[in-house]
């Protein structure tokens, strides 16, 4: 049983994303195969400031428009949500929707999903898919993903913020080039953050009462966020207590790989990028200015908390280097007992403590 209509989301999504900006053939078949380039490049430059050693080949790049993006991401959201619906719902065998329901809903959330991803897909510049089906039924644990960059989206911004093309394309390769080689060399990664969304997931209360007032609690609460006096989003306002204590261990998870992509970017952008310094001042700029409408729909989606989980996630991996450099920060990909929670990621120390490497005393 499928409570979501995946065929009407990708139509939606597909129907209602605009096609980005104009461009001739022979400039975008040159755009594609640079950022090919641009993405072996930055392997190699990532290889070399974080000392993770991984196979050039762990993981395809490609380049993709829009409406590509959403049916990829249709697809992963399938693969995940689909078995654990199916788990839900087998709890609630006693009490099974009806078929009018089922019908009428999933066509509903098809299109919800359908209009949440027309309007991402015309902002994500790259994305390392990892939610996708494994390769094999063997080889589960060691699926590589997928680095996924979306053309149209990397020139429109190039454009808009007057920046280097052939910087601005490295840049962001190097920020996506640094996830591909998280889970290159923690092949434990991959399934660990699937088995942390499905326990997401899986702690869901299907029952409509229930779930009906958290909705309703969460009203006021979706006017703070709207106006900007609460950071947490939808999801997080209509949560469980269970899927909190989860959310802790998500929350670092993610904070600890766009924050230490992040600081990669930094780390290698310098000596790489000429214009480094105006990409991040006019990059930064852009998203500070975004109008209020767009602003308030970040809120409500969460992603105003990926950009804050950015800087929580930068500054506990630049302190971690500080105190034992590099080597010591990679003991974060050799298992997942050694991962910061959400509360570590804001106390590095108790962090260092907990895996043995007190932090360094300063004189």
């Amino acid at each position: 049983m499928q409570l979501v209509d995946w065929r009407l989301a990708a139509t939606t999504g597909t129907r209602l994303v605009p096609p980005g900006p104009k461009i001739g053939l022979s400039e975008a078949v040159a755009t594609v195969e640079d950022l090919h380039r641009k993405a072996a490049q930055a392997d190699a430059h990532v290889a070399s400031a974080t000392g993770l050693d991984v196979a050039r080949d762990s993981a395809a790049t490609v380049v993709v428009d829009r409406p590509d993006w959403i049916r990829a991401n249709v697809e992963s959201f399938q693969v995940l949500v689909d078995p654990i619906v199916e788990a839900l719902l087998e709890r609630k065998a006693d009490k099974p929707p009806s078929p009018l329901t089922v019908t009428i809903g999933s066509r509903a959330a098809g299109i919800e999903v359908g209009v949440l991803l027309g309007y991402l897909a015309t902002r994500v510049l790259g994305q390392f898919e990892l939610l996708g089906p494994p390769q094999s039924a063997d080889d589960d644990e060691r699926s590589p993903g997928r680095l996924t960059l979306v053309a149209p989206n990397i020139v429109a911004a190039e454009r808009g913020l007057a920046v280097d093309p052939s910087d601005f394309r490295l840049w962001v390769c190097l920020h996506e080039v640094t996830h591909r080689t998280q889970f290159a060399s923690a092949p434990w990664l991959h399934r660990h953050v699937q088995d942390l969304l499905r326990e997401f997931l899986l702690l869901s209360d299907l029952d409509a009462a229930a779930l009906l007032d958290r909705l309703r609690s969460a009203a006021s609460g979706i006017n703070d966020v709207a106006r900007g006096r609460r950071e947490a989003s939808l999801v997080e306002l209509i949560q469980t207590p269970e899927q909190r204590a989860v959310l802790d261990r998500i929350t670092g998870l993610m904070s600890l790989l766009e924050g230490h992509a992040d600081v990669v970017m930094d780390l290698v952008g310098p000596s790489v990028i000429p214009s480094v310094g105006t990409i991040r001042q006019r990059f930064d700029r852009r998203r500070q200015q975004a109008n209020p409408v767009a602003k308030i729909v970040r809120r409500l989606l969460g992603i105003e908390m990926k950009l804050k989980q950015y800087a929580e996630g930068a500054a506990f991996v630049r302190a971690v280097i500080a105190s034992v450099g590099m080597p010591g920060l990679n003991v974060v990909w050799s298992s997942p007992e050694q991962l910061p929670s959400g509360a570590e990621i804001r106390d590095p120390a108790a962090w260092l403590r907990r895996v043995g490497m007190p932090p360094a005393v300063s004189a």
